[in-house]
Order: structure tokens, then C-alpha cells, then sequence
């Protein structure tokens, strides 16, 4: 229908009369006689996020309750001042959070590849790790000395001397009975190993096999002789095997009397250390850890005490992957990377010489997830589900409240010998943000999400506009021109940002509350002040920055508006034609929405099909416009009504 026939009141063949909109029904202004103060240096700043009354309460007892899964989704566009909101919230509740304890990792000698998860009263983590620290340099430095003390050399001295005089009353008569038969015990060396011999003594020395049979040859040595030798020979060989188990077992018994010398004064020494600290550190996985140290220095270190030993350098080591200072305050984590190792923690690798990688405990690393322990952590939903396992890990860690550093999908078999840290047991609340078009997705996919999220804190994206918000306005822009030390704002400036909200917000009775897009106007408008040196900003600052906003963007408009003027595109604007309607398709360009001119026209003619969509039928339709095209469909059988079938292509 075309303007002239609106202005009119009727168009031809129109079902009822048309009115003209009055000019001051389009555009609404903000008198700024009307407002009651100068400027915004006479208005009280407002610290909170203004006409969001029933977000705020909704997130009041999200953060406040302790209850399962009420974790907390705020909805709404970027803008309206959630991350603010968030912020200023918790800072003005400061909620009371069960302390988290600290916690710790230490190595598991039973199960290598699975670190022993330590937890600790807050803030006495690196107590502990001092005091272990300590007992690691005497069991590296002192423990070998102490064990090498004048006292201990005497008890292994008589030890040595008790083990001789065994070894003399078995080996004496064995000795006596050789030489009386002419032979003579000898020790050998074959390759690498020594073997002890039975040989005959000529001339009162031991002669081997092959001498012997040479001075037979040169008539030096009687065959006779030589069968008795060895005859005797075989009976003292078989004699020598069983005294050669009694010195072994002389000998067994002597390492093991030393052993347990050795034992027993390391025990005794190390548990001086020990039992201070299980005296001090009570808790059950303390003591199994220190029963652990203790056995694996009794019965794998003592040889080597006193010499470089680097893996005492991790093995007795402590790291402490989450202490607390004296801070009672709730942590709030903000996470802006969730990549699924920020949130769970990293184990770290370390390169051996020869290039094999190599992990251990001292390695781990705590995560967004781990610091939030009996806090809040807050995300933007958009960042997580974009991170490759993200939400994954996060929906597990919130279903179960057992945190896995690294979970099986974080394992890589090129990475070397892996670890699976022990679970932490963690309770933290979440807070997700994002937009109405999120919240149903995760809602209609996800099962556990409504389990997990069951406070919704709603953003709108408008408030009234009413004196009450008009003069939040002027509190906003009280804030940010105090805040970021700009040039304040006249009444007439706060006016026209007041109206310039109104047609952000496009509807009646409401202005925007992203106001995120007005402290940008703002802000430039007290630019272009600064630069004329004037001590207020006004209303003609702020057109200026709402003209050079709109510049920087409206590239499409002006080519469209080139083409128009030029006539390659003709929109008809005056009578009227049958069939044809001028529409106006809307179109956004950053933060501004343009709505350009296009005709539509419609041709009906005799036939079966009915109505037809040419988008469709030509696959470039999308779901809105085939849905709406159907519509229309229905409401043309409505105005056409007849008591048999249409039978028409239109």
C-alpha cells in the first residue's frame, strides 16, 4: 500500500480506513527541562545494574543457597552488566563458604603411576612441606653418617669378627685334611667369575691339571701317584660343596646382622623425625605416606646413602598443588580460557637425557576448578562449549563433586608414562553465563543440565521508561563519568542519551538496559568535549557521537541509498498497484540496524496447486520465512472463503 494512500484514509479496494501516524508518535524526546539537576556532577552514582530487580534476587539465592545442584545460569545479551552484576553481588553478600583445606600430592610407592593425595588443615601445607623437606636432606645428607659413627663401626666390627671365627672353625680341619693329603684349596679366575679348585701341592705348591700331566710326561711325577691325587681329589671336591653352603650361610647370616644393625639404628634415628610429625600431621594419609618413606629408606636406600641419589630430589618431596594463607573470604575464580586443562590442571612433563618423557607428582598443577574449591567459579557458556571436552569435564566434576586432574581423554600414549593423580573431593558452585539461545540448547541436549542448573537468573534487556528510569540513567552516566574520570554530562546530553536508549530499546514505554552500547555513545561524546575543551558534555556531543558511530557503519546503507538515486533500484512510493506491497527487510550491521526497502508482489491464476512459495520451491527459503509463508496461506483460505476446494496457482 503506498503512503499517499495511507494519508488518505482508504485505498482502493481496502477493507476499512487507514490512519496516519502523527510525527510525535514515531520519535519520542526526553524534555531536559524536566530533569532535576545541572549535570551529572549533582547525581548520586548508581554502583548497582540497574532495572534487573528480579535477576538479582534470583541470583541473591543462587550464590547464598548450599543446596545440590543449585549451580546458576544468568541469561541474557551481552551488555546488560551480568559480569558487574556478578561481581558487585558477591562483593556486597560476602558469603560465608566452608573453608577449603589445603591440598597436596606426594609420591605413591605402592602404585607409581597413581600420586597419594594428601589433604591438610588450611594453611598448613607448606608447614608440612618444610617439615618433609627436612627429613628428605638428613635422610640424604645426615642418615649415611650417623649410620657410619664410631659405636655402629664397633657392632659391625664384632659382627665381622664373630662371622670369621665361623668361618675359620668350618674351613680350619677342611684345610688340615687337604694338605695332609697333599692337596691344596685355590681360588681361580674364569672370565668374570672366580672358582675355587682342589689341586695337588708338588714341592709344597699347587700345580694345575696341565703342569701336572707335563711333569708326568718328563717322568717327574708317578702315575700312581696321580690316581691316588685325584681319587682323593673327588672325595675333598664333594666335601667342599657342603662346607662351600655352610660359609655361604655364614656369610648370609653376617649381611643379615648387619642389615638389621643398619636397620635398626636408621629406624631409630628416623623416627625421631617421624613421630613428630605424625604427632603434628595426624591425618590417616600422612602416616601412610611417612610409613611408606620409612620402608623404602630401610629397604632401598641404605647402600646408597652418602652418594648422589636424584630421585630423593621428587620421591620424599611435597607438592602442594592448593594452600590458603589467612584469608577467610569465598575464592572467586573467574575463568576466561575454559580449555578443559585450565579447568581440571596440567601434569607437566620432564625430558630425561636420552629424550624419554618422564612425569612425576611434582608436576601437577591445580586448575580453575581446584582453586574454586568452596567458592564460585563464573564462565561465560559460550567459551565453554566452544573448548574441545570442556563441558564435559565440568557437568562429571559437578555430578559427582570428585575432581580428576587427569581424566582418561587427557592421557596421550606419545606423552610418555602417564599419571592418574588420586580425586579430589570438591565443592564448587558454578556460575554460567549466556544468552536465551544457549540456555534452550543446553536445556534441550544436555539431561544433567537441569539437575545441575536449577537457579535461572533472567536479564531483560529493557527497562520502563518512567521518571524511575530516567533517572537510573542519569546514575549510570554519574558512574562512568566518575569512574573513568570523563567530562560530565549536561542535562540535555543525559536527554539525548536517555532518548538515544529509547530507540535501542524499540518499543514503547521502555529503554534499552544494554547499557554497555550507551556507555560507548558516552564515552565518545566525551571525547569530542575533551577535544573542544568545553566543561560539559551536550546533547550536540552526543548526536555527534551517535552521527560518527552510525558512519563508521552504515557503509551498506550509503552504496544502497547510491543505487536508489541513480535508479538501478526504483521503489514505488505513490497510487497504488494490485498485487504488490512495499516491505522493508531489517539488516544489522554491528551495532546498528538498518531496514532497506523491497518490493513484494503476488500473481494468482487458475489452477490446482494452490499457493505456491517461490523460495522454497527454489531450496533458497529459510525455516522463518517458509513458516510465515504458510501462514499467509492459512489466511488467505480464511479471507477466501468458499464452500468447495480453491483451485488456483497463486
Amino acid at each position: 500500500m503506498s503512503t499517499s494512500d495511507q494519508a488518505g484514509g482508504r485505498a482502493k479496494g481496502d477493507r476499512g480506513p487507514v490512519s496516519a501516524l502523527p510525527a510525535e508518535v514515531l520519535r519520542w524526546t526526553c524534555d531536559p527541562a524536566k530533569l532535576a539537576f545541572e549535570s551529572t556532577e549533582d547525581v548520586e552514582p548508581i554502583t548497582g545494574v540497574v532495572g534487573q530487580d528480579d535477576a538479582v534476587e534470583a541470583l541473591r539465592f543462587g550464590l547464598e543457597t548450599n543446596a545440590p545442584g543449585q549451580n546458576v545460569f544468568v541469561r541474557g545479551l551481552t551488555g546488560t552488566g551480568r559480569m558487574t552484576l556478578l561481581k558487585r553481588l558477591l562483593e556486597e553478600i560476602q558469603p560465608t563458604c566452608p573453608l577449603a583445606r589445603d591440598r597436596c600430592y606426594v609420591h605413591n610407592f605402592a602404585q607409581p603411576d597413581r600420586p597419594r593425595l594428601i589433604t591438610l588443615p588450611r594453611g598448613k601445607a607448606k608447614e608440612f612441606r618444610r617439615r618433609i623437606e627436612k627429613l628428605a636432606d638428613f635422610i640424604g645428607e645426615h642418615l649415611g653418617p650417623a649410620l657410619s659413627s664410631e659405636a655402629i663401626k664397633a657392632r659391625r666390627t664384632a659382627l665381622e669378627r664373630a662371622a670369621e671365627q665361623e668361618f675359620q672353625a668350618v674351613m680350619k680341619p677342611f684345610n688340615e685334611a687337604l694338605r695332609a693329603a697333599g692337596l691344596a684349596m685355590v681360588s681361580r679366575q674364569v672370565g668374570p667369575i672366580t672358582q675355587t679348585v682342589i689341586l695337588p701341592l708338588v714341592e709344597g705348591k699347587p700345580v694345575p691339571p696341565e703342569e701336572l700331566d707335563q711333569l708326568i710326561a718328563r717322568g717327574q711325577y708317578d702315575q700312581e701317584q696321580q690316581a691316588a691325587l685325584r681319587e682323593a681329589q673327588a672325595k675333598f671336591e664333594e666335601q667342599l660343596a657342603e662346607i662351600s653352603e655352610k660359609v655361604n650361610e655364614i656369610r648370609r647370616k653376617h649381611d643379615q646382622a648387619v642389615q638389621e644393625l643398619l636397620e635398626k639404628n636408621a629406624r631409630q634415628m628416623l623416627g625421631k623425625f617421624v613421630d613428630v610429625i605424625e604427632k603434628d600431621f595426624p591425618e590417616p594419609s600422612v602416616r601412610t605416606f611417612l610409613n611408606e618413606v620409612f620402608e623404602d629408606v630401610v629397604a632401598n636406600r641404605l647402600p646408597q646413602l652418602g652418594k648422589e641419589d636424584g630421585e630423593l630430589g621428587t620421591l620424599y618431596r611435597v607438592n602442594i598443588v592448593l594452600e590458603h594463607k589467612d584469608e577467610v573470604s569465598c575464592p572467586i575464580i573467574i575463568e576466561n580460557t575454559p580449555t578443559m586443562r585450565n579447568l581440571l590442571g596440567t601434569i607437566d612433563y620432564e625430558f630425561a637425557r636420552g629424550g624419554e618423557a618422564r612425569a612425576t607428582h611434582m608436576g601437577i598443577g591445580a586448575g580453575s576448578l581446584l582453586r574454586a574449591d568452596g567458592g564460585y567459579l563464573i564462565l561465560e557458556a559460550r567459551d565453554v562449549l566452544s573448548e574441545p571436552g570442556a563441558w564435559k569435564v565440568l557437568v562429571r566434576m559437578l555430578r559427582t563433586d570428585r575432581l580428576e586432574i587427569a581424566p582418561t581423554e587427557l592421557i596421550f600414549p606419545w606423552t610418555g608414562p602417564s599419571l592418574k593423580p588420586e580425586p579430589i573431593d570438591v565443592r564448587v558452585k558454578v556460575v554460567l553465563l549466556g544468552d536465551s539461545w544457549i540456555y534452550h540448547l543446553l536445556d534441550g541436549h544436555d539431561p544433567d543440565f537441569p539437575q545441575l542448573f536449577k537457579v535461572l537468573a533472567d536479564f531483560d534487556v529493557t527497562i520502563a521508561r518512567d521518571d524511575r528510569g530516567i533517572n537510573e540513567y542519569a546514575g549510570v552516566l554519574a558512574r562512568i563519568a566518575r569512574e573513568e574520570e570523563l567530562t560530565p554530562f549536561d542535562r540535555s546530553a543525559v536527554a539525548a542519551l536517555v532518548e538515544y536508549g529509547a530507540r535501542v530499546a524499540a518499543r514503547k514505554g521502555k529503554l534499552t538496559a544494554r547499557f554497555g552500547r550507551l556507555a560507548d555513545i558516552a564515552r565518545e561524546a566525551a571525547f569530542i568535549a575533551a577535544k573542544e575543551n568545553r566543561r560539559f558534555v551536550t546533547a550536540e556531543d552526543v548526536r555527534t557521537a551517535f552521527w560518527r558511530s552510525k558512519r563508521r557503519a552504515d557503509l551498506p546503507a550509503r552504496r544502497f541509498r547510491e543505487l536508489v538515486a541513480d535508479g538501478t533500484i526504483r521503489v514505488q512510493t505513490h497510487e497504488s498497484a494490485v498485487g504488490q506491497v512495499n516491505g522493508l527487510a531489517v539488516l544489522q550491521a554491528g551495532p546498528l540496524v538498518y531496514g532497506f526497502p523491497a518490493r513484494i508482489t503476488a500473481t494468482i491464476g487458475p489452477g490446482t496447486a494452490g499457493v505456491i512459495n517461490i523460495e522454497r520451491e527454489a531450496a533458497l527459503s529459510g525455516a522463518i520465512h517458509t513458516k510465515g509463508f504458510y501462514i499467509l496461506g492459512g489466511l488467505l483460505r480464511w479471507l477466501l472463503r468458499t464452500d468447495h476446494p480453491l483451485a488456483f496457482n497463486a
